[in-house]
């Protein structure tokens, strides 16, 4: 067991980040969060139900971006960002201004198997500025990020709230902003 007793509650503008050592549980608790790993014991719920029996209604109102970055090689950046927007039911026509956002103009065409590894974050980091849902759920979003890109994750993490959007985070590094609706979760190991 990886954790146990934990109670949260997260609202509308919050932003959680939850800390911890390699290995402790982050992952997975976010995977739990996310209704893609069912808890050993207890529930997650959503809007006073529990998530497994509106599973598709709290997926309509989630954003998660995991390890892996849901990116297709052999598609450009700017057909990933239209695939993404047309999956959503979105005009695809601000896949370019949301390329700008990500500092990735210049390589619209380019596959994403041919960019960096940098670029090929961002790409999948592109889906915040086209997501419409209230409940972000990232897994260590600044990997690959440099500092600029950093700085405007973090400014978008806010505006997400400010609009009564909630951001949940893993990381490793501190967030730059101070501000009372961050929440901070720090797991650590627990052998049993």
């Amino acid at each position: 067991m990886l954790f146990e007793n934990l109670d949260l509650n997260i609202c509308a503008g919050d932003i959680v980040q939850i800390e911890g050592a390699n290995g402790s549980g982050k992952t997975s608790l976010l995977r739990i969060l996310a209704g893609l790993s069912l808890p050993f014991e207890g529930d997650v719920y959503f809007q006073d139900k529990p998530i497994a029996q509106i599973r598709e209604q709290f997926h309509q109102n989630l954003l998660f971006l995991g390890h892996l970055a849901g990116v297709k090689g052999e598609m450009s950046a700017q057909e990933n960002l239209e695939f993404n927007l047309a999956l959503h039911g979105l005009d695809s026509s601000s896949a370019e201004e949301t390329l700008s956002e990500v500092n990735l103009l210049g390589f619209e065409d380019a596959l994403a198997s041919h960019l960096s590894a940098g670029q090929h974050r961002r790409i999948a980091l592109a889906k915040l500025w086209q997501s419409r849902s209230p409940i972000w759920i990232l897994d260590e979003p600044f990997t690959a990020i440099d500092k600029l890109g950093v700085k405007k994750l973090e400014q978008l993490f806010l505006e997400h709230a400010n609009n009564g959007g909630c951001v949940i985070l893993t990381t490793h590094q501190d967030l730059s902003f101070d501000d009372d609706r961050i929440k901070k979760i720090t797991l650590t190991y627990q052998f049993y």
